[in-house]
């Protein structure tokens, strides 16, 4: 944990505005301007990029992957021109629980991947990149998103212990549990053997 130097008016300041920010749900604003539908009765319902690569329309998936991890990536950005790392390590959790648990869709939302590996990039280029790295070799060998995206979670302790990055620990395994939970019904169905596989069509 960062020792915690700020004041509790800028702390709750950033965490509002951090919040707000990931909480756009950039995958149904897509496809909604590019008219596919209604993001939430495509595929899993989930609103992030992989299901909206379930659309057909891989320019709007990439979009989407872009955003919800440039919203992480601009929090941390903005409360690093306020505040040391305790306002950076708040507004990265901020804004992934407001993509997690967006007001704007009954604090039903996505799962958080991307925002997650875009506040790491920010916040530990190095962490941010590994993790990535772990993703892309998973989902290489085995073509399940699902998999690839608990790979990568379960592995950042790991990155952030080996790259120096003590402080921001504690913030890791938070992100991860909380991946590892909005995957739960994805996890059943990989002990299961019934998670699918993206193809080359997808």
């Amino acid at each position: 944990m960062p020792e915690i130097t700020s004041s509790l008016s800028l702390l709750a300041l950033i965490a509002l505005g951090a919040y707000l920010l990931g909480a756009v749900p950039f995958g149904i604003v897509i496809t909604r301007g590019l008219g596919l539908g209604d993001l939430r009765q495509i595929g899993s319902g989930n609103i992030g990029a992989t299901n909206v690569l379930r659309t057909g329309n891989r320019w709007a998936a990439l979009m989407t992957l872009l955003l919800d991890a440039g919203k992480g990536g601009i929090a941390v950005v903005i409360a690093r021109q306020f505040g040391p790392s305790d306002a950076e390590q708040l507004a990265a959790l901020a804004a992934f629980l407001g993509h997690l648990f967006p007001i704007w869709l009954g604090f039903r939302g996505g799962k958080g991947v991307a925002t997650f590996l875009g506040t790491l990039i920010l916040l530990a280029w190095p962490v941010g990149l590994a993790s990535c790295a772990t993703w892309l070799v998973t989902f290489a060998l085995t073509r399940i998103s699902s998999l690839s995206a608990l790979i990568a979670a379960l592995s950042v302790v790991f990155w952030l212990g080996i790259s120096g990055y003590s402080d921001m620990i504690a913030l890791g395994a938070s992100l991860a549990a909380l991946i590892l939970w909005r995957h739960e019904a994805n996890i059943k169905r990989l002990l299961a053997g019934i998670e699918p596989r993206f193809t080359k069509k997808q």
